[in-house]
């Protein structure tokens, strides 16, 4: 070989292990984001989860509501009939 290839082959090591180092680097950072985005979406899950049982719990206690506020209701309206007779 001559001085030419000697050059040529060292100039393509260099940049390979150039590119192979920036590479790792690149990848190790991309894994770091993906366990971020994760931790991310598993807290937003837990946020939806707890919001789906407090809409749960209104829906199961709209019913006995509902009854309690016509009650309610009707007493209001009993008091304030009797103050129009008084």
């Amino acid at each position: 070989m001559d001085t030419s290839t000697h050059i040529l082959v060292i100039i393509l090591s260099v940049f390979l292990a150039l590119f192979l180092l920036l590479s790792i680097v690149i990848a190790a950072q991309i894994i770091r984001l993906l366990k971020a985005v994760n931790r991310v979406a598993s807290k937003a899950e837990s946020i939806v989860d707890s919001a789906e049982t407090v809409g749960a719990m209104f829906k199961d206690a709209a019913g006995p509501l509902a009854i309690l506020k016509i009650i309610h209701n009707i007493a209001q309206a009993v008091q304030n009939n009797k103050k129009r007779k008084d």
